[in-house]
């Protein structure tokens, strides 16, 4: 008898063992949140639940023998199509939640990224308060469900913080700025001046120049933000008695740098700002094309912006 006993014994250990690690019974992968302060007992049933697991004892056998009682995270999961008990383990003992993303694009403003931060279904909690234009830094940030609004737009100010400290130190010398909330402004100008890449090392260098000069920036996008604050956009040409209006933003009137950034820059606009290249250049008007003429002297420019109105004309004709 005890012979069978232990034939039965280690018959039944390996029949478990197989269950254990045989395919699962769902053919398609599944989502299962398990919350913070879940026993093992109610991780198992929740993964019964889900139909991901077959039988909850045999599961819960599996974790004993694998000592990971105390290893079982929380957390959102993927669990894969016909995943087995024992690579489900090893997934909440890793911890592999899903990662959720958000991305911001640059030249936004704060509010306008709060309005992405508040929209999004996978956040939780309340919005902080509006942090000030420039100090949040336009990337793709991931996060797992549960993360707070709070937590990302932190990370949002972090994030921009360390990028000046890895760039301020590598700046230029002799620039026409001397803080970095300076440099920020001005990368906020470059970033709304041009949607082309290529062109941010020389938008940059036209206004740098401009400063060295001086001359006054006479930037559009400034006037905009003088109009509308952090709404961004205007939604319609700029009229000539707007040109004309003083604001602290209109850098038509006042010379030098706006007294805050107009958006949040991204890295390309500040390495720009930081590090421009050299040129002669002190003007630049659309060309037609998406990007923008260059030109060293009044005169050129003039024609520049002949050429660029005839543009208009055919293209609203």
């Amino acid at each position: 008898m005890p012979l069978l006993g232990a034939l039965a014994a280690g018959a039944t250990f390996l029949y478990g063992k197989y269950l254990f690690e045989a395919d699962g019974p769902h053919d398609q992968a599944r989502i299962v949140m398990l919350e913070q302060g879940l026993g093992v007992r109610a991780i198992a049933s929740r993964l019964a639940k889900a139909g991901v697991i077959s039988g909850e004892f045999v599961f819960l056998a599996g974790v004993r023998l694998n000592r990971a009682e105390g290893d079982l995270k929380a957390g959102e999961y993927e669990i894969p199509a016909h995943a087995s008990m024992s690579s489900i383990l090893r997934i909440l003992r890793e911890g592999r939640s899903i990662l959720h993303r958000i991305t911001i694009p640059e030249g936004l403003t704060s509010e306008q990224i709060m309005l992405l931060v508040e929209a999004n279904p996978v956040l939780v909690g309340d919005m902080p308060p509006t942090p000030p234009e420039g100090s949040l830094l336009p990337e793709t940030y991931s996060f797992t469900r549960g993360a707070t609004r709070k937590e990302i737009v932190s990370q949002m100010k972090a994030a921009a913080k360390a990028l000046m400290d890895e760039l301020w130190d590598k700046r230029a010398e002799d620039l026409p700025f001397d803080t970095r909330e300076e440099a920020i402004t001005l990368a906020s100008i470059v970033e709304k001046e041009t949607g082309v890449a290529s062109e941010r090392p020389r938008v940059a260098a036209v206004f740098v120049n401009r400063l060295r000069k001086p001359m006054r920036l006479q930037s559009d996008p400034t006037i905009i933000y003088g109009l509308v604050g952090g709404k961004g956009a205007l939604g319609r040409p700029i009229r000539r008695s707007e040109l004309d209006r003083h604001t602290p933003y209109n850098t038509y009137l006042i010379d030098g740098l706006p007294p805050t950034p107009i958006c949040n820059p991204g890295r390309a606009s500040i390495e720009a700002v930081l590090n421009p290249p050299e040129t002669d250049e002190l003007y630049f008007v659309a060309d037609g094309t998406g990007g923008h003429a260059f030109s060293k002297t009044l005169r050129e420019h003039q024609q520049r912006v002949r050429e660029w109105r005839q543009i208009e004309r055919r293209q609203g004709q």
